[in-house]
């Protein structure tokens, strides 16, 4: 059988692994309401079907980043791929809300091994001149999968149940593997022969961990201002640890010299943290309030992630060829226009007004996510690819943990710890109201952190690639 080139061979086997995961990301959404229904489990346990997953990937993907550079990426890669297969099963095996929620952590952790590596693989086979194109691509795949999770997942959950689409994706991580094996030919490593900061990798998890379970936690738990405390002790013991180690779990000085790169990443975990949430907030919207079944309201939420997808690619070639910050940032404060119109109008807003803003979101996002990710990957050395890389999806799992951290807070505080079935409509809409006043506000911060990458002088040669 004819050998692919590694370059197309690499983007098919990330495009496809990471449709598979975005799917699911999606679709999982839609198929709350059905996973409640069927556990009789409460709102605030059923946000945790989506937080577990997000937060165990915001512990360890550093560490797996890290782990990669000196193993090998393609090793660590594949053995993402293979745990996120055996993961996916026994989420669709789950008896209880419990075991589904061990299963998500544990299908969370495996999916960090793959985020972790997919860019760094990316820019490893691909030259400067055409990164841009390939990571738009790879992104892409994610929205297509984000476009297909609310269509096609909510008809699979009408028809065959929610657990069907966690047998999706195991099917579909069957194949990423086996094509991997045979085709993604070679390895990529950035720091061989390097030791592994095991005791960094412990502290960065437990004190992120902590502190991000804890923000979630607030409005039901006292004592969770404790956890918090904890957390951010640990996180400053981490700091001291790694200054301290010869081969740090993350270099700091990456980004406390190079100032592109730490607005980069802080303009990236910005702008997940605004937008993340919005599958949640709006499949409760849509189903609980104004009363969709979940293939009807998965059709209405797929202008946002339509939109993504087609466009993505066409954003990211444009920033081969002009400075990607600039378009990352407009991208930005076109999201923040959205997000302010729903602030406004979601009490009142028909379908008509929800489907064009919803679309508007997603055209800022695509024009943001792939120019901000080859803006990064563009910024440090090719020995660092595997940082960055971890870097990117790092801050993407942080703010997608802290937006799912604050409606679940605001939940707590306007709708209480109730059952689905009786939250109130008008105590739904009121926290998600303020969660998209929050996520403007974020966001409005973060256009000005992504425009403030023009002044910084180090910038100058990198993102002219």
């Amino acid at each position: 059988m004819k050998q692919i080139p590694i370059e197309t061979a690499s983007l098919v086997a990330i495009s496809v692994i990471s449709f598979a995961a975005a799917f699911t990301s999606s679709a999982v959404n839609l198929a709350i309401p059905a996973i409640g229904a069927e556990f009789g489990a409460s709102t605030l346990l059923l946000s945790w079907v989506v937080s577990g997953y997000v937060l165990a990937s915001a512990a360890t993907l550093m560490s797996f980043g890290r782990l990669a550079d000196i193993a090998g990426r393609k090793k660590v890669y594949l053995a993402g791929v293979f745990a996120f297969t055996i993961t996916s099963f026994m989420c669709a095996m789950s008896w209880s809300i419990s075991t589904l929620l061990a299963s998500r952590v544990l299908q969370g952790t495996s999916a960090a091994m793959i985020f972790s590596t997919q860019m760094a693989i990316l820019s490893s086979v691909h030259p400067p001149e055409s990164r841009g194109r390939a990571i738009g691509l790879a992104v892409a795949s994610t929205y297509v999968g984000l476009s297909a999770g609310p269509a096609v997942g909510g008809l699979l959950c009408d028809l065959l149940g929610w657990r069907s689409l966690f047998f999706t994706n195991a099917a579909t991580g069957i194949m990423v593997f086996l094509f991997s094996i045979r085709y993604l030919k070679g390895e990529w490593k950035g720091s061989e022969g390097e030791r592994f900061d095991f005791v960094g990798s412990i502290l960065y998890a437990v004190g992120l961990t902590a502190v991000l379970f804890s923000l979630s936690t607030l409005g039901t738990y006292g004592s969770a201002r404790y956890l918090l405390a904890g957390g951010l002790a640990i996180l400053v013991l981490f700091v001291r640890h790694e200054l301290g180690h010869r081969y740090p779990l993350i270099r700091l000085h990456l980004f406390t010299r190079n100032m592109a790169l730490a607005l980069s990443c802080l303009a990236a975990m910005i702008d997940y943290a605004a937008t993340a949430a919005m599958g949640f907030i709006m499949s409760l919207h849509l189903q609980v309030v104004l009363g969709y079944r979940p293939q009807t309201a998965g059709l209405i939420m797929l202008a946002q992630p339509i939109v993504m997808a087609i466009f993505s690619p066409l954003a990211g070639a444009l920033s081969d060829r002009i400075k990607p910050y600039i378009v990352a940032s407009w991208g930005m404060a076109l999201s923040c226009t959205g997000l302010l119109v729903f602030a406004l109008t979601l009490h009142i807003a028909p379908v008509w007004l929800i489907m064009p803003t919803l679309a508007c979101i997603g055209l800022g996002f695509a024009m943001f996510s792939s120019p901000n990710s080859n803006a990064i990957m563009g910024i440090v050395e090719p020995r660092f690819y595997g940082i960055a890389s971890s870097s990117i999806a790092t801050m993407r799992v942080i703010g997608q943990a802290l937006s799912m951290a604050t409606v679940t807070l605001l939940m707590s505080l306007f709708v209480g710890n109730v059952e689905l079935r009786f939250a109130d409509p008008a105590s739904l809409v009121m926290s998600s109201r303020t969660a998209f006043a929050v996520f403007t506000v974020l966001c409005a911060f973060g256009t000005l952190a992504s425009f403030a990458r023009g002044r910084v002088k180090s910038d100058t040669s990198q993102f002219s690639r």
